[in-house]
């Protein structure tokens, strides 16, 4: 049973590696989701924040990595 639980652990690690930069993105998504709910008619508006957010989330983990 320890086994697998280290095999999902494992398996987990792969995909959210950087708790920060999962968190960013998952707010992104959050707003972008809360756009695209309150405004239907500007579904741009919505995919556009996810675009800029995202691009800005991953951009701005880089710099931080690359720091130190």
């Amino acid at each position: 049973m320890k086994n697998l639980a280290a095999s999902l652990r494992e398996l987990a690690g792969l995909f959210v590696e950087d708790g920060a930069l999962a968190l960013a993105i998952i707010a992104v998504v959050a707003v972008a989701g809360i756009v695209a709910a309150l405004a239907p008619s500007a579904s741009w508006l919505a995919g556009l924040i996810l675009l800029c957010g995202c691009l800005g989330v991953l951009i701005g983990n880089v710099a931080m990595a690359k720091r130190g």
